[in-house]
């Protein structure tokens, strides 16, 4: 009994090993990188014609995430009541870490959860609107916002006026 205990063991760690990839040790799917694939899920483009951040979504039992061509719609998204809300996770690029802001390069995701997030600043997003700017740390964030203006918030403390409101420039 014990050697059929271990043959099974040995045969679903290949199993569990492949079900993990593409997973971060949470569980969470790990970020994509934007390709010409990418469309933005409320305007219908292609996130490489629009510059400054963006934002992937993840949904419970789909492999691909939702995109954002701003970071402020993925939070729309995420207010919203008619949208999905078996997220499984939420990336941002970490703006601190571009060099490119029309194109962050790859590799720059972070979660959004633990992002600070510059509100009303001088940067206007891609679609030339408002925008929620997110950088992987507070020190980032305060550097930013001491040049272009506005004010830092978290994940949880994102205003729903903020995000919600009719976007100026659009």
């Amino acid at each position: 009994m014990k050697r059929r205990s271990f043959l099974l063991a040995l045969l679903a760690t290949p199993m569990l090993v492949s079900c993990k990839q593409g997973r971060d040790a949470a569980g969470a799917p790990s970020p994509h990188e934007v390709s010409d694939r990418s469309v933005a899920q409320f305007c219908g483009m292609s996130l490489n014609e629009h510059a400054g951040p963006k934002a992937q979504i993840f949904i419970r039992g789909l492999p691909d995430p939702y995109w954002f061509a701003t970071v402020r719609d993925a939070f729309a998204f995420l207010m919203l009541p008619e949208m999905p809300k078996a997220i499984v996770a939420v990336y941002v690029n970490d703006m601190a870490r571009a060099k490119n802001w029309d194109q962050p390069e790859p590799g720059l995701w972070v979660e959004a959860n633990q992002a600070f997030f510059v509100i009303g600043s001088r940067r206007r997003s891609g679609m030339n609107s408002d925008e929620a700017i997110p950088f992987g740390t507070a020190v980032a964030a305060q550097k930013f916002a001491a040049i272009e203006g506005g004010r830092i918030v978290s994940f949880d403390d994102m205003p729903r006026d903020y995000i919600l409101a009719s976007k100026s420039g659009e």
